[in-house]
Parts: structure tokens; sequence; C-alpha cells
């Protein structure tokens, strides 16, 4: 069987089957993972361009799906390991106003920019912790990392998401003028 890349014809059936069904589920991990729309459907791309090249193994070895996800972890984490700076992202400080009608909406971009505003390890050990469900152990071998490592990351990433979406309150005290004892 021939490779895409050396000008042969994949069985159009298999491949493109898989990548019919699981394209939707790709994107939202590969979204999930970027924090972007156009730089989740880059990732989605090279992960498939990798596994098309590596199609006949992976469809004998019966796992399409798995093997997916992780081809497209692993391109993400060495994407930003090549980076030397990360994009800066300003989040909004506004909080919805009660009986916004658009305040759930406002919720979950806040929650998603407080997401892409974490850094990269962070984010993605949430990603497969949460999203994929994976165990500690299995994240760690992943990210070439201890488990002890992990289970820190996601303490610091869940505190500053923490920080960043609880709404403020502000002290009486701040404000001199104001007679405490009426309010």
């Amino acid at each position: 069987m021939a490779r895409p890349d050396e000008g042969g014809v994949m069985p159009a059936s298999n491949f493109d089957d898989f990548v019919g069904e699981c394209l939707p589920a790709l994107s939202r991990y590969a979204y999930v993972l970027t924090g972007s729309t156009h730089a989740g459907e880059d990732l989605v791309q090279d992960t498939l361009v990798k596994l098309a090249g590596a199609w006949r193994r992976v469809r004998r070895e019966g796992n399409p799906m798995g093997y997916a996800r992780a081809v497209m972890f692993r391109t993400f984490v060495s994407r930003w390991r090549v980076l030397k700076r990360q994009p800066a992202f300003e989040l909004l400080a506004e909080a919805p106003e009660e009986g916004d009608q658009f305040a759930e909406v406002d919720t979950r971009d806040a929650l998603r920019r407080a997401v892409a505003g974490l850094p990269r390890l962070q984010r993605a050990v949430l990603v497969l912790g949460y999203l994929d469900d994976l165990p500690d152990e299995q994240i760690a071998r992943l990210l070439e990392r201890r488990p002890a490592t992990i289970r820190s990351l996601r303490h610091r990433a869940l505190q500053a998401l923490r920080s960043q979406l609880e709404p403020k309150t502000t002290e009486l005290k701040d404000f001199p003028g104001v007679n405490h004892a009426a309010v």
C-alpha cells in the first residue's frame, strides 16, 4: 500500500471514514488544547497528516482515535517547547450585571480566556485530566514528568483560575467618607 506523500492512493474508505467520523471530536480536543479556533485547525491538520503517513500501522493496531489524540497532544507539546514566549492575552474585567441575558456567555468567555491565559503545561494537565479523564500517572507519562509534578501543576492551574474568576469584593473601609455604621 503506497503512502500519500509518495504519490500513492490511500484506501479512501478507511481513512476518509475515520476522518469523517472523528473530525468533530479532534477539532474540539485541539481547540481546548490551543485555546484558539485557528491554531486548533492547524493542529488537527498536522495531526491528520501524521496519521495518514502511519495509517496502515495504526489501522492494524486497532485504536486510530487513541493514536490521533496522542499524536495531537505530542504535536501540541512539541510546538510550545519550541516557542520562546507565549502571546499575552488581555482578560476582560467586566462582571455581568444582574438580569443580563448574556451572563452565561460572558461566564464561558471569561473561563475560556482564563484557561487560555494559563501556561501551556498547566493547560495541558487540565485538558488531559478533565477532558480526557486520564489519571495522573498517565498524564505524567505523556508529559514526561512525575505524578507529583502533575498534581502540583493542576493545583497551580486551578488556583490561578479561581483567582481570575472569583468576583472581586471591595471592603467598606476603602471608602473613608462612608458612615460604616449606617451601612
